[in-house]
């Protein structure tokens, strides 16, 4: 019984281990940008409001248009008519008059603008430029949204790398404490050598501890804004560092900003708006004519004494003429207020045209600097290495100081920091680039 158990518990160890395992590993996901993108599409509350608002300004350009068709009113009523009352115009003499008591009414009527000062013209042409304006709006958000989460997991990614170099260099300084140790016991090393060491030990592992919890709060971050399974651990795409970028120059980035941008293209929308406002506006001095057609079916017929208890069906066909004399001298106030505002939003356009090209101008000299940083890094890593085994080997040999060491390693430990984010910024100033020229 006794071996027995001993094989029972030994499988259940066995088993939640394996099960330990697939969890962890079910958990853990490497997670590319473009996939990321795909679960923010799907899952994130910031867009739907802006989503919402493209289906409203769509229903609003059909009711514009719904102004193209001809009006239609038709009314129907039954009535009970009282007795009439008949005097002289002294009120004297006054006598009752018999009415037919049943009577019924149906009209109806259709009426065509035909013209309208090109009104109708122009609130379609306002509600197609919402339309637009809304739908640049949601590209607007997504691009915000994107970009946010963009920077979430380059940071995530930086935070991984420094990580990893930090989890090197503590292996690496625990080697040394092992070797130095060893050499204490010879009477070779002091004791005071050792502690320094230890208090770099200490210092790498606080330091790691703070870098873990970045890590753990970026993760946590991602995974509630992508719908992610709770506990997932992200892996970012490491292939993304080897990735080729597309080479474009300068000047293909600020053409692509200039046409593309979600705040130039909404201001230009705006601009676009105020102007047909402004035709709005001068539409209304302008009179409205329309074709109207009518039809009236009407009994009894009261307006002869006595009345005539019969049914009277006429109709009509006619031109109507309106105009708002009130618009002679309340319009032009108006008119000059639209006048106003769309120069005001020309030349906020224009501004904000110039400030987009210094800022993508900006912007792209910092991508080309991350660019020849990184080859800088690179090579300052691989000197730091060299300097850091060849003070480990004089040190190993008696010939260099502890602080010899330390100041090598620290060198080492900051270049391997600055390359590991070097390759990072390089792939968050490609991105933002996009981002400032509304192409992600």
């Amino acid at each position: 019984m006794n071996r027995f158990s001993a094989w029972g518990a030994l499988s259940c160890i066995l088993l939640c281990a394996l099960h330990a395992y697939s969890q962890g590993e079910r958990e853990r996901q490497v997670l590319t940008i473009e996939k990321m993108f795909s679960l923010l599409e799907e899952n994130d509350k910031a867009l739907r409001p802006a989503q919402e608002g493209v289906k409203g300004a769509q229903e609003g350009l059909k009711e514009a248009k719904n102004a193209r068709l001809p009006d239609v009113s038709a009314s129907l009523s039954f009535l009970y008519i009282g007795d009439g009352w008949m005097s002289d115009r002294d009120f004297g003499n006054g006598a009752n008059a018999d009415m037919p008591h049943y009577g019924n009414n149906f009209s109806i009527e259709a009426s065509q603008v035909i013209y309208a000062g090109g009104a109708v013209a122009s609130g379609v042409k306002l509600a197609e430029l919402a339309r637009q304006s809304a739908e640049v709006q949601v590209e607007a958000k997504r691009g915000d949204e994107r970009f946010l989460l963009v920077g979430d997991y380059m940071d995530l990614f930086k935070q991984r790398n420094l990580l990893e170099v930090y989890d090197s260099n503590i292996v690496q300084t625990r080697r040394v404490l092992r070797d130095m140790r060893a050499k204490e016991s010879q009477g070779v090393v002091l004791r005071n050598d050792i502690t320094r060491y230890e208090l770099l030990l200490e210092t790498l592992k606080q330091e790691r501890l703070r870098i873990s919890n970045t890590v753990e709060i970026l993760n946590t971050r991602l995974v509630v804004r992508l719908g992610m399974e709770e506990g997932t651990e992200i892996v970012p795409d490491t292939a993304l560092l080897r990735r080729a970028l597309p080479e474009k120059d300068r000047a293909e980035w600020v053409a692509a900003a200039s046409g593309r941008s979600h705040s130039l293209r909404q201001l230009a929308l705006a601009g676009k708006m105020s102007k047909s406002e402004e035709d709005l506006a001068r539409a209304e001095r302008l009179p409205q004519v329309a074709l109207v057609v009518a039809n009236q079916f009407n009994g009894p017929i009261l307006i002869e004494v006595p009345p005539i208890d019969k049914n009277f069906n006429y109709w009509y066909v006619g031109v109507g003429v309106k105009y708002n004399i009130a618009s002679l001298y309340k319009s032009n106030k108006t008119v000059r207020k639209r006048r106003y505002a769309t120069l005001q939003l020309a030349r906020q356009y224009d501004d904000a045209l110039e400030q987009t090209r210094l800022l993508v101008n900006a912007e792209y000299v910092r991508y080309r600097e991350a660019q020849e940083q990184l080859r800088s890094r690179e090579k300052s890593v691989e000197l730091a290495r060299q300097n850091y085994d060849v003070v480990r080997n004089r040190y190993a040999n008696e010939l260099a100081l502890v602080t010899d060491m330390l100041d090598a390693n620290n060198a080492k430990l900051m270049a391997e920091v600055e390359l590991a984010n070097a390759r990072v910024s390089i792939i968050f100033n490609y991105y933002k680039l996009l981002y400032l020229s509304g192409n992600i």
